[in-house]
């Protein structure tokens, strides 16, 4: 029974010997492809998938406080640069513009007046002028026929009281004179005054005129920012405004978000940024799509600082109790606008980022002032215009001159029917 044990024991030997071997020839062959394949191909390869999609989150929010009197759009709304979205109570705005513009037309035709005076003012120096004149050659026929008259007294050809009543009219032309000369300093003095308070300008640039119509300008603006523009093209989210509400300036009621210039912000660790460089290439899946759509972008910029670092709460690190824990630095990438456009993104999709380090010519930090402006907008330029428009209608008409440029500014009421009605007809 023994031998038959033994015997059949015998060949397990070589045989797991041999299994052992191949399993070992395998590891091997394993280890030495995973080598080949990391020096070739993954360690120009570094890649993450604490990714997300980021858009320029516009928030909407009043320059000026009011009553909520309609919401014209609402959360998933795709609205325009320039469309009305929130419209507030006008009335006070409205008399304060009423207010604002009388006051500038008061002072255009006090200012005119200011102007207007100066020729009457110099007609006045000039009356004084032929005053003195006349005053001083009535003082000379004075002072001749006392003269003539003073021989005359030894010889009684000329009684003391005719030379006594000659004197005294003598010294009444003096005291004449000297009125007429000062009433001429004062007419030149008040001209004077005048002419400092209009010369240099002309009535539209004098600076009472512009005071006024800096309140103008002031009161017009706070008219039109009753109604709320859409600063860019996007979709309303976080809409939180409801109707009736009173809102003070600077409260959030919705926000508009830009899907047309998303980029995503890939958070490395600190160990894989020596290799990153900025314009590296970079390819991408989104969770939403799956493998079957991959986007295609490029390497913009390295943030500045870890993510722990611009927390609410930074962490305190001069601590007793420490671990250490690997930091993550968010790089920005650039997506390519007509992949977006195919396969629309929104903001907080996760991300798949794999960035081709390939390339080592590139800079780490971006340079200082070679970034040009990614976001501007122009809805608010057409008020400041329209609001100039308005003061040079009102300085205009109270001139008598009519303005051969543009027609004149619609009211409040009016500019805001026109947008309504443009926003319906697009």
């Amino acid at each position: 029974m023994s031998d038959t044990h033994d015997n059949a024991a015998q060949p397990a030997g070589p045989a797991r010997k041999r299994g052992l071997l191949i399993l070992g020839g395998v590891v091997l062959l394993g280890a030495a492809a995973w080598g080949v394949h990391h020096w070739q191909v993954a360690r120009h390869f570094e890649n993450t998938d604490n990714a997300y999609v980021q858009a320029n989150v516009v928030q909407i929010t009043p320059q000026i406080g009011g009553t909520v009197l309609a919401i014209q759009a609402d959360d998933t709304d795709y609205v325009k640069a320039g469309q009305p979205l929130v419209k507030l109570d006008p009335a006070d705005a409205r008399v304060a513009l009423d207010r604002a513009e009388a006051q500038l037309a008061q002072t255009v035709r006090e200012v005119r007046t200011l102007f207007s005076n100066n020729a009457a003012l110099k007609a006045q120096v000039a009356l004084r002028d032929a005053d003195v004149a006349r005053a001083r050659s009535d003082l000379q026929r004075a002072q001749d026929d006392v003269e003539r008259r003073r021989p005359l007294l030894a010889t009684g050809a000329v009684g003391q009281e005719e030379f006594n009543h000659a004197q005294s009219q003598l010294a009444a032309v003096k005291s004449a004179v000297a009125a007429a000369e000062s009433a001429r300093v004062a007419a030149a003095e008040q001209l004077a005054a005048n002419v400092a308070l209009t010369d240099g300008s002309a009535v539209e640039d004098h600076p009472n005129v512009q005071r006024a119509a800096a309140q103008v300008r002031e009161a017009f603006l706070a008219a039109q920012r009753t109604e709320l523009l859409a600063p860019v093209d996007g979709y309303v989210a976080r809409r939180s405004v409801q109707l009736g509400q009173r809102v003070q300036a600077g409260a959030p009621l919705m926000s508009v978000v830009s899907l047309g210039d998303t980029w995503v912000d890939a958070n490395f660790k600190e160990g894989q940024l020596r290799k990153l460089r900025i314009g590296q290439p970079a390819t991408l899946e989104a969770d939403v799509y799956g493998s079957k759509v991959e986007y295609h972008g490029t390497v913009v910029g390295l943030g500045a600082g870890t993510g722990s670092a611009f927390s609410l709460l930074p962490a305190q690190n001069a601590t007793g109790n420490w671990i250490k824990v690997v930091q993550r630095v968010p790089v920005r990438i650039a997506l390519d606008p007509k992949e977006v456009q195919a396969h629309p993104l929104r903001v907080g999709l996760s991300m798949d980022v794999t960035v081709d380090v390939t390339q080592q010519d590139g800079k780490v930090l971006a340079d200082a002032g070679k970034t040009p402006t990614q976001v501007q907008t122009q809805v608010y330029d057409a008020i400041d215009a329209r609001a100039d428009e308005e003061v040079r209608r009102i300085v205009a008409s109270q001139l008598g001159k009519r303005l051969a440029a543009a027609p004149a500014v619609a009211r409040v009421a009016s500019a805001g029917a026109a947008s309504s009605a443009g926003t319906a007809a697009h």
